[in-house]
């Protein structure tokens, strides 16, 4: 008697994409508490983006935004799924509620950025770091009115301490992202 096994555990596609947004805000819940206090910004450094990123660039535009859009309403109804424990409406009024918009318009657009099949690493990392941009910008910007701050301090607060490590959170996902996408897009889709 021979038995054939399938490579996919689960065949339902739909029960795949339940599982792949689950796990996304499950990872990007977790990167939460990979923070750096940096103690010339009242913003820390966390692994967020990255997830931010994959989750729009590997799932696709409706579900990655759907997985940030569930992530910022964990918090928002008081998990405490934020950096640092927080939680609640108050968190998004404070120094980092503009980086979480900039998180469900990224995954957004970085879905809207990876319809097409095979692409360079240099444009991988291009996308990305335009979405990655458009978090830090989004985050600044935030900055810059909650605190009533010139846009001097607000990319002295927002951006520029960011522009390093957001550098090797994109390399790390362009690399994550190749590895991955064809076998995701083959489970998903």
């Amino acid at each position: 008697m021979e038995v054939t096994m399938s490579r996919e555990i689960i065949s339902s596609k739909r029960i795949c994409r339940l599982f792949a947004v689950g796990s996304f805000i499950s990872l990007t819940v977790l990167s939460a508490f990979v923070r750096f206090p940096l103690p010339f910004t009242p913003v820390p450094l966390t692994l967020q983006t990255f997830f931010v990123l994959l989750s729009g660039a590997l799932l696709g535009k409706k579900l990655g935004l759907t997985v940030q859009l569930a992530y910022v309403s964990l918090g928002l109804i008081g998990y405490q799924v934020f950096t640092g424990l927080g939680s609640g409406g108050l968190y998004l009024i404070g120094p980092t509620g503009g980086y979480l918009v900039g998180f469900v318009l990224a995954a957004l657009f970085t879905g809207s950025l990876f319809t097409s099949g095979k692409q360079s690493a240099a444009a991988i990392f291009l996308k990305l770091m335009i979405a990655d941009l458009m978090i830090l910008f989004c985050g600044t910007v935030w900055l810059k009115f909650s605190f009533a701050s010139s846009w001097r301090q607000a990319f002295l607060w927002g951006f520029f301490p960011f522009v390093l490590g957001e550098s090797f959170k994109i390399i790390l996902a362009t690399a994550v992202y190749q590895k991955l996408q064809a076998r995701v897009k083959a489970i998903l889709h």
